[in-house]
């Protein structure tokens, strides 16, 4: 819009020259030379509408944007490489999103998948939500007075709890509770497993997580519990490739700046062009 003011012209125009030079510059991205993929999915809309990000992890371009966050979605960037560039593939690095595990052992069967740190602890942060809310419901009226406004203490990383009172708030609360405490520390632990770089003693370790969980015969942390030995495999896969998803989360940051100045897109594939300029290198 402000180019168009600026040379008198109709802000379509802009836009037709704008996405011309985009398609001729952008719109086939480089597929050669691919080792290690980070896949993630981003909110485009209100209503469950995704986009899913294909990152070239060693470079840190974008190579492929698809609409919905399906099993065929990403099935349909592999069916873009050929037979070599698929067996080149060796790690992709995801959350534990069972369409795109399905892609990647169908067309990429090869490669070894790693889940993430920073979703597998979102993923217990909802389950120290809820027994928070449980260990709550339980408690007598007069303890229920130390759980308020607990539940963003408990969610944080300690060290970035920074007011003396919030510290103390949270510590009153992990006295009063051995529950409480226990998913705390189960927490800390939790992220512990992502520093090994022996499968034995990452195994090791991610065994003795969970015997300590279900001592708490607690629902929802059991069901947890199901999750991470389900997904075990991609945990420990981390020790041979070191490598997680903080830098697909960036891009994926900066593809909402790019929404965001431009109150949304209409046309999908301008939007997808966008995307490909801002991680071309």
């Amino acid at each position: 819009s402000e180019v168009a003011r600026h040379l008198g012209l109709n802000w379509k125009t802009v836009k037709s020259i704008d996405k011309y030079f985009l398609e001729r510059e952008y719109g086939q991205p480089d597929l050669t030379g691919l080792r290690i993929l980070a896949v993630d999915e981003i909110s485009i809309r209100k209503g469950h509408q995704y986009l899913t990000i294909v990152l070239d992890y060693l470079t840190g371009r974008v190579v492929f944007v698809g609409k919905d966050r399906k099993a065929e979605t990403l099935e349909r960037f592999f069916d873009q490489l050929n037979d070599k560039q698929r067996n080149d593939i060796e790690a992709v690095v995801m959350d534990m999103w069972d369409p795109f595990i399905k892609a990647v052992k169908k067309k990429v069967p090869q490669a070894k998948i790693i889940f993430d740190l920073f979703h597998v602890v979102s993923n217990f942060n909802k389950v120290i939500d809820k027994v928070r809310n449980s260990e709550f419901n339980k408690a007598s009226e007069e303890d229920k007075a130390v759980y308020k406004g607990t539940k963003y203490l408990l969610l944080k990383n300690r060290k970035n709890i920074k007011s003396p009172d919030q510290r103390q708030h949270l510590k009153d609360l992990l006295a009063l509770n051995e529950t409480i405490n226990t998913v705390m520390i189960l927490k800390e632990k939790l992220k512990h497993i992502w520093t090994y770089r022996s499968r034995a003693w990452a195994e090791k370790a991610l065994n003795q997580w969970c015997h300590l969980a279900l001592t708490l015969n607690q629902q929802s942390v059991t069901a947890f519990v199901k999750t991470l030995k389900k997904y075990q495999y991609g945990i420990l896969n981390h020790c041979d490739y070191a490598i997680h998803n903080g830098k697909i989360e960036g891009v994926n940051n900066k593809i909402k700046v790019i929404k965001r100045k431009a109150y949304g897109f209409h046309d999908l594939r301008y939007f997808t062009l966008k995307i490909y300029q801002a991680f071309y290198n």
